[in-house]
């Protein structure tokens, strides 16, 4: 007998209280993509939800002849054949919003232990002599002295660009596809890709994998930035070269760099940013705080709207 209840796919987890709240609605079938059952459960679906690592496509697609929406739990939709999907009158929708306060945050836990050189202890104190060596040696980088360039000012970079401006005193340029410049309430100046690499101290990427994208930030982006500056990469792994990026920082080129996500992520043992003192890499963390994965795992309620034949508050663009 087929369920008076749709039947919802969760495939990478989720909060614990949306997903309660999911299953007062819905037959929630909690099943990896990766699991050899997930197939059979497919097939029967009606809605899933998903994170990062699942793949939505037409070969998926072809599996799901009962599927009506698609909630990725995030920003980002790239995992997901959004035309693939409508063509088969599947809805998708999103978080956008969900994770904008703890990327930003994040981003500046990065800028100041790249610039701001901390010297813990913890296991031990400092002898006398190396304590005094290191406070006498040891100079970092007032934020307000600095540029800060912001590749792609949608609502992380503009979180961010908030932040800078009105937090630490930096001055902002940024560069984005789209005219912005009415919509942003803080100070901050549109330039060319050229310009914004040229002249700032910290370049911070905000953008998607939108085609064009990939390799964003390359070897000759590189060369045109300053000595000293730092890049730090909390959107996509594909849009910057890893390893373009390892060389110019062994070569002094570029000064450091922060990245919280890969390509392929997780990233190889022979990733070449590894062993670096002047890098910082996490293991995609941005956006992980309590609130921003509730946020994400809300995605439920849309789910639940396309189900009911309802208008979802954000479908995917």
């Amino acid at each position: 007998m087929t369920s008076a209840r749709p039947v919802v796919l969760v495939t990478e987890g989720s909060d614990p209280v949306p997903l309660d709240w999911l299953k007062q609605q819905a037959e929630v079938v909690e099943v990896r993509y990766d699991d050899p059952a997930f197939d059979a459960q497919l097939a029967r679906a009606q809605g899933m939800v998903l994170r990062t690592y699942t793949r939505v496509n037409d070969v998926m697609l072809s599996k799901a002849p009962n599927l009506k929406v698609v909630g990725r739990g995030g920003v980002g939709i790239e995992n997901i054949d959004v035309p693939a999907c409508r063509a088969r009158g599947v809805e998708v929708v999103y978080t956008p919003d969900a994770n904008t306060l703890a990327v930003g945050d994040f981003v500046f836990g990065y800028m100041l232990q790249l610039l701001r050189p901390w010297c813990f202890f913890k296991d031990r104190a400092y002898e006398p002599k190396e304590f005094k060596k290191i406070r006498d040696s040891v100079r970092g980088v007032q934020l307000n002295e600095l540029t800060l360039g912001v590749l792609g000012m949608g609502r992380v970079g503009r979180r961010v660009s908030t932040i800078a401006t009105g937090g630490f005193g930096m001055k902002v340029i940024y560069n984005d596809l789209l005219d912005v410049q009415s919509q942003l309430p803080f100070s901050a100046t549109p330039v060319d890709k050229t310009t914004l690499l040229q002249q700032c101290d910290v370049l911070t990427i905000h953008v998607d994998m939108k085609p064009g994208n990939h390799h964003l930030i390359g070897a000759a982006q590189l060369a045109l930035m300053k000595p000293t500056a730092i890049v730090i990469n909390t959107s996509r792994g594909e849009v910057l070269d890893a390893h373009a990026l390892a060389g110019a920082i062994r070569a002094g080129r570029v000064a450091g760099a922060a990245l919280d996500v890969f390509a392929p992520e997780p990233p190889p043992a022979d990733f070449p940013l590894l062993g670096l003192d002047n890098v910082l890499l996490t293991p995609h963390l941005a956006a992980r705080t309590g609130t921003a994965l509730a946020n994400m795992s809300w995605v439920v309620k849309d789910v639940m709207a396309v189900l009911r034949g309802e208008k979802p508050s954000w479908p995917a663009p």
